[in-house]
């Protein structure tokens, strides 16, 4: 017997010792792929649990001219869920008046953006001082490199956005746009009850998330959360050689389209401050002019598919183009309403 309980224990000790071989060899080494990267510097563990049996949607609907049409009602729109109608609950025309709106600034630090830091602080602050109505809505700082780091949580005081902004100096060593994205989406942003945004800040370059594109346009879907992407590629105009202000090349760009897009919103190209005032002042206008549109799907089964989103005007609309979220996973998953 005593020699069995001995024969036991060392069997466990040598299984120690191969596991902490292991993790000791792997000291150092870059986590494998996954949707989901680590806490934010800075964040609390508190969650919301709150399973969604609803889909809301922000909608714009521009004419031919790029102006934003208001004055519709539930009557002109069709939601249609994987090419089914699905019944309208919920609808209102005067979603930026009412409804408070949060704000999260996500600001690429990574060394791609070294000569452009300057830059892109004026950006952020700009936009930050051009869409957020004080005392009303809410905004969050944060910087993206190897490491992302929350600046500044929500908050409606200027003066404290202002000096977390200007007070970033040190670049990073590598960019890991996609979890930066994944986390204030999945740690942040759904657990606040109201509108939610994020602004990425950035050249569009990813070296070092474990999310990837897919994951980060399939967070920000499930929370409801709508991006504005702001390239800064060519910095101050010409900072760049061959790169143009308002053109999109590369992979880098149309990953930046496309995670914009997916979410209902738009990603701007510009190397100057002015034409960057002009993409702020449009964000904020359409952040004004959206319509607002809840409904329960027909098919309310979390089994995990992608159900593709479309929403169409009814007769005699014609030629005005609307942009909404392309669709959502059906998981069970917790966001404030």
């Amino acid at each position: 017997m005593t020699l069995s309980v001995s024969g036991f224990w060392l069997r466990f000790l040598f299984g120690c010792c191969a596991i902490l071989g292991s993790l000791v060899s792997a000291q150092g080494q870059r986590p494998t792929p996954t949707a989901t990267p680590p806490p934010v510097t800075g964040q609390d563990d508190d969650s919301i649990t709150t399973f969604i049996r609803r889909v809301r949607l922000p909608i714009t609907v521009m004419d031919k001219k790029g102006q934003f049409v208001s004055g519709l009602s539930q009557a002109d729109f069709l939601v249609l869920e994987d090419k089914l109608p699905q019944r309208i609950e919920t609808f209102s025309d005067d979603l930026g008046q009412d409804s408070q709106l949060y704000v999260a600034v996500l600001m690429d630090t990574s060394p791609s953006t070294a000569g452009k830091l300057r830059f892109e602080q004026e950006s952020a602050m700009n936009f930050i001082q051009t869409v957020v109505r004080p005392r009303k809505d809410r905004v969050l700082f944060a910087t993206f490199d190897h490491e992302i780091a929350l600046k500044q949580d929500f908050t409606d005081k200027l003066d404290l956005l202002d000096r977390a902004v200007f007070g970033v100096k040190k670049l990073g060593t590598q960019t890991a746009l996609y979890d930066a994205v994944w986390q204030f989406c999945d740690e942040k942003l759904r657990s606040v009850s109201g509108r939610r945004v994020l602004v990425v800040i950035t050249d569009g370059e990813d070296t070092y998330s474990r999310a990837d594109l897919r994951d980060a346009i399939d967070i920000a879907q499930r929370t409801e959360t709508t991006i504005f992407a702001i390239s800064t590629k060519a910095g101050l105009a010409g900072a760049v050689p061959g790169v143009q202000m308002g053109q999109v090349h590369g992979k880098a760009d149309n990953n930046l389209v496309k995670l914009a897009e997916e979410t209902g919103g738009m990603a701007f190209f510009t190397g100057d401050m002015l034409a960057l005032e002009k993409s702020f002042t449009r964000i904020n206008k359409e952040l004004r002019a959206q319509y607002l549109v809840t409904y329960k799907p027909t098919n309310d089964r979390y089994d995990g598919s992608f159900r593709r989103i479309e929403v169409k005007l009814s007769n005699g609309r014609d030629g005005l183009k609307v942009r909404t979220k392309h669709g959502y996973k059906a998981i069970a998953d917790s966001v404030r309403p």
